[in-house]
């Protein structure tokens, strides 16, 4: 057989795309190059204190409001009529039957069944108005409730699913099916970072000791979906090693590490100009990384030079890595860093059987921590800057699950047509609450936002345009709100 022949014949799948399309790839590689930042970018650079690494060289569309965003968010889903939103009604009606006409046309979870029949529950601890906004703030969250004329209340939020992880997933990526880029990575490939040497999107994970709740942390939950994977966030854990497989060998030098490195890098560049695949591109930028991380992340991690009275105002379990006041603090440490987006995901708020247990619980170790973040950035001249989000997938029902002769099996199902969200500074009106439910805190009555109309204003608050952040999959221009979202001007400065 020739030899021309038989090398067609033992030609793969792969390489025989890589290799004819070589003019193809030749275009992919300078958009790749493009898309690392090798392209200047005037506004970023009027507007950004740090030189901007990587991102789209023609973003931010404007000015932005905020730099940086810290989500803290709720896995589980908070009660919202036991913590924000105050409804005298429930008291008058607590025990009796919810009427039906605030039942129409909706649906609840297989928990729930059907709501008809079903029984109000008041509020678990008492409200009362804080601050000179008079914001109502249940007794759950006292420290929370101090720096209410910081937050601004968002009480007509609204989705579409009624189960955890694909409501999650919406919030996050914009789609109840994983699959699609979340927030952090969406960011991360529009903006970049404004440092080399951590990622530009950090996920940490914490949950309450003892709860019954059984959230799981999915990996899609900060995957970068279709992007490249350069751009999915990188979780770190708790314990004394945040990120697995940082540390060399013993006996391994930095040089020699150096230049192992460079050499492994001369390699993927040959295969990158043979295929231009950005999962190469990703490989040779991760290797970077962590090589940058072995030096940055020690520092980052070292408590050592936090003042007392910070560490105290954060709660005891700040110096304990794993912790949602750890989390809420190293959050700060990165931000300071120039790390774009910082998602810290804490479970235990899925209270079906234990309003009057473990919700105290989930309060007294997720409260303190996170005014503590609110007011540690405010006083380092941070928040201006900072977007802080602090939320859930959805609310809980105004009426009871369980049985209401029994108080410590008290509970409330899922409920995705009303429920709070809070945001503070990165350009949101502090002091505010936006939005209203009806009186049983059941359906939204004024201002609805839905989840794409807050993804899109939080795209708005850093500069961009949520309908021209765009990436081309499968044929299609897809888009962090999909086909909707509207951006909420009044809640912003």
């Amino acid at each position: 057989m020739h030899p021309k022949v038989e090398q067609q014949r033992h030609l793969t799948r792969r390489e025989f795309f890589g290799r004819s399309a070589c003019g193809l790839g030749t275009a992919a590689l300078a958009l790749l190059l493009k898309r690392d930042g090798y392209a200047a970018n005037a506004l970023a650079a009027t507007i950004a204190q740090r030189p901007r690494v990587g991102g789209l060289p023609e973003l931010p569309h404007f000015a932005p409001k905020a730099k940086h965003v810290i989500y803290l968010f709720q896995n589980g889903a908070p009660t919202h009529v036991d913590l924000f939103d105050y409804k005298p009604k429930l008291k008058e009606l607590h025990g009796r039957p919810v009427p039906n006409e605030y039942l129409e046309g909706k649906r609840f979870s297989t928990m729930t069944g059907a709501p008809q029949g079903k029984l109000m529950l008041n509020s678990i601890e008492p409200f009362a108005q804080h601050g000179q906004s008079g914001a109502w703030v249940s007794k759950f969250l006292p420290h929370i409730a101090s720096i209410a004329d910081e937050l601004c209340f968002v009480k007509s939020m609204h989705t579409e699913s009624i189960n955890h992880a694909p409501g999650i997933s919406f919030f996050l990526s914009g789609a109840e099916l994983p699959g699609r880029p979340t927030l952090g990575s969406w960011l991360s490939y529009g903006l970049g970072s404004e440092t080399d040497n951590l990622p530009a999107f950090v996920a940490m994970t914490s949950i309450t000791k003892g709860t019954t709740c059984g959230q799981i942390f999915y990996d899609y939950y900060w995957g970068s979906g279709f992007l490249p994977g350069k751009y999915q966030g990188v979780k770190f854990r708790g314990g004394t090693e945040p990120v697995l497989y940082l540390s060399d060998p013993e006996g391994l030098s930095r040089e020699t590490r150096r230049t192992q490195l460079d050499a492994l890098s001369q390699l993927n560049e040959m295969k990158l100009k043979d295929f231009a695949d950005p999962e190469i591109a990703t490989r040779i930028s991760q290797y970077e990384m962590a090589y940058r991380m072995q030096a940055s992340v020690p520092d980052l991690t070292d408590l050592s030079k936090e003042p007392t009275a910070i560490l105290d105002m954060y709660g005891p379990g700040v110096k304990q890595p794993g912790t949602y006041a750890y989390n809420c603090l190293m959050s700060r440490r990165l931000i300071e860093r120039g790390v774009r987006f910082v998602q810290v995901m804490h479970a235990g708020w899925d209270q079906h059987n234990s309003l009057t247990t473990e919700l105290y619980n989930q309060c007294r170790d997720t409260d303190q921590a996170s005014a503590a973040l609110v007011k540690d950035l405010k006083q380092r001249g941070l928040l201006d800057d900072t977007l802080v989000v602090w939320g859930g997938e959805f609310g809980r029902t105004p009426f009871i699950q369980g049985d209401i002769n029994e108080r410590p099996r008290w509970g409330r199902d899922h409920h995705p047509y009303a429920f709070t969200v809070w945001m503070a500074g990165g350009g949101t009106k502090p002091g505010i609450s936006y939005g209203e439910t009806d009186d049983l805190g059941m359906n939204v009555i004024q201002n609805p936002v839905h989840v794409h109309d807050f993804q899109a204003t939080l795209l708005h608050l850093m500069g961009l345009d949520h309908e021209r952040l765009t990436y081309k999959f499968q044929g299609r221009h897809f888009r962090l709100t999909d086909v909707h979202g509207e951006v909420v001007k009044d809640i912003l400065v």
